[in-house]
């Protein structure tokens, strides 16, 4: 009997129809029922590197939908598990004219102990909503922004799967080293814990990459990149993180529209029609991915009602070569360009990488660039690239020429000059471990603008980087270190903004509530394996 791997997971939804993504043991039809709603869609499997997936679409649905399904693999029932006292996965579809609510946060280690990471989130999150049922507040979408899988910090277990396949001192030593090591990896983030598992079947999940989905500092300069392809393993590394990314992640992304004209997913069902494998097709255009960004679009923006969400890919779409750097390329931004418009109530950006870190942190970032650039000359320029890779010195300040553009965006937006302007222009944000608020206060706009950070769901800092941030965070610390940019001849940022709320440093899940013209956030932590506790809330637009 053909099995599932991994999932049911149900991810792009509109108000009409829905995606549901699954991993089998074998090839088969997969096919998801609701017999009393008139549901039954299907879709044959497709194969790389020996594994199968299949994506099904739904359509047809009623806005605002909650349809108990089944999956179905050759015509055998294989979700709900036999046995399984869980609420039924449901189909969710959004309803345009309601409430919305998106919760998100980044950063999670799984496996692993209460001891090592404290306690899960996103699983603490799971329970409440199974236990609490309709009475419970369910949010419409599940947005994770980075760290989904962690390549370069392995679990115990990952580290015996390991084992089992190569010399334990064959490098990359304790790291993922290609495709097979990933999917591993995805198994036990997404299927080994049953409260998560449950989550993903259940509620529409959206998701984009960060640093360690692929490797620590990735992308973080043209150095680095010379740096890794110089080693004789990082080929099979980046390719298998890419390709199992687009797989496990991407896929689930797109739209339905997206997929039925995506020429990567129509050369891999062709590559896998009479038994055939993908493999090689995924690896080559994993490859080309990497080295050549503009050939490949990561991120992607979906209108829901009064509110667009625009997902942006801060890793894999850089432009990094010997004379220039940007946070993203050319095409790439000219993109996000073409989404930053009014005429929404709420416009939300989501980038893994906070775009507005604490000032001192803005501007240590921004001089570290100027001095790895060469403004303080070629000693002090190899020096700059250290310190830029030891201290992870890559966000968006890191990237000072992109961060002026987005803010041009951003108050352009805000300002009215691109259609009325939102109530609310929120970044949200991941990555540094620790969860704030902060609010744009300078130049005056129609638009509240703000940066939301929710981070980790489960992998805290230690006390002394905790320490180091507290400091970085308070009040009167920058001057110094924009005095110290001065002098490498950055201009002063075109935004001024302060922390308002946080930084808390607990693992956490945030939602961001959106009704009319009205937007809020609250952040929560897991105090036991199964209960949530509020951190802090905070109006964004009344």
């Amino acid at each position: 009997m053909t099995a599932l791997a991994l999932g049911p997971h149900l991810r792009h939804v509109s108000a009409r129809t829905a995606t549901i993504w699954v991993e089998t043991d074998r090839p088969c039809e997969v096919r998801v029922v609701a017999a009393d709603h008139g549901v039954d869609a299907g879709a044959r499997t497709f194969t790389a590197h020996g594994h199968h997936y299949a994506v099904v679409e739904v359509d047809g649905l009623e806005p605002g939908a909650r349809v108990p399904y089944e999956v179905v693999i050759d015509g055998e029932t294989v979700w709900p598990e036999p046995g399984s006292d869980d609420p039924p996965s449901q189909i969710r579809t959004l309803d345009p004219e309601g409430t919305l609510r998106i919760s998100f946060g980044s950063c999670r280690r799984s496996p692993g102990t209460p001891e090592e990471f404290g306690h899960d989130a996103l699983a603490a999150f799971a329970h409440r909503l199974k236990d609490g049922g309709d009475g419970a507040t369910w949010p419409d979408v599940l947005l994770m922004v980075g760290d989904q899988v962690y390549a370069d910090e392995l679990s115990d277990e990952m580290k015996e799967f390991i084992r089992g396949r190569r010399a334990a001192d064959e490098p990359p030593v304790d790291e993922a080293a290609d495709f097979e090591d990933y999917t591993h990896l995805y198994k036990l983030a997404w299927h080994d814990d049953p409260a998560v598992r449950w989550l993903l079947s259940t509620v529409p999940t959206f998701t984009i990459f960060d640093d360690h989905d692929i490797r620590d500092d990735w992308n973080t300069s043209y150095a680095w990149r010379e740096q890794m392809w110089a080693q004789p393993w990082w080929r099979a590394r980046i390719t298998g993180g890419i390709g199992s990314y687009w797989i496990y992640q991407h896929l689930g992304n797109m739209s339905p529209e997206d997929r039925a004209s995506d020429p990567v997913l129509a050369a891999v069902r062709a590559a896998s029609e009479d038994g055939g494998d993908a493999g090689e097709v995924l690896d080559e255009f994993a490859e080309r991915a990497d080295k050549r960004p503009e050939t490949m679009r990561w991120s992607y923006a979906h209108d829901w009602g009064g509110t667009r969400l625009v997902v942006v890919d801060s890793r894999c779409s850089r432009l990094l070569t010997s004379d220039r750097r940007g946070m993203l390329d050319d095409e790439e931004f000219r993109w996000l360009d073409e989404q930053c418009q009014g005429g929404m109530d709420h416009l939300l950006i989501a980038s893994s990488l906070p775009y507005l870190l604490p000032r001192t942190i803005h501007h240590a970032e921004s001089w570290n660039e100027a001095v790895a650039g060469g403004a303080w000359g070629r000693r002090a320029a190899a020096l700059g690239e250290k310190v830029r890779q030891a201290a992870d010195l890559e966000h968006w300040a890191a990237f000072e020429r992109s961060f002026r553009e987005v803010a041009q965006d951003v108050i352009a937006v805000g300002k009215g000059e691109r259609g009325p302007a939102p109530a609310s222009i929120s970044f949200l944000s991941g990555d540094i471990h620790y969860s704030c608020l902060s609010r744009v206060t300078a130049p005056d706009t129609a638009s509240e603008i703000t940066q939301i950070i929710c981070s980790p769901l489960r992998n805290p800092l230690n006390g002394t980087i905790r320490r180091a941030n507290r400091i970085a965070a308070a009040r009167g610390v920058s001057g110094a270190f924009r005095a110290l940019a001065k002098l490498a001849k950055v201009p002063a940022p075109p935004l001024r903004w302060r922390m308002t709320e946080g930084p808390w440093f607990d693992n956490a899940i945030a939602t961001v509530e959106l009704t009319g013209r009205q937007c809020t956030v609250r952040w929560e932590t897991p105090r036991t394996e199964t209960a949530l506790t509020e951190l802090g809330r905070a109006a964004i637009a009344r």
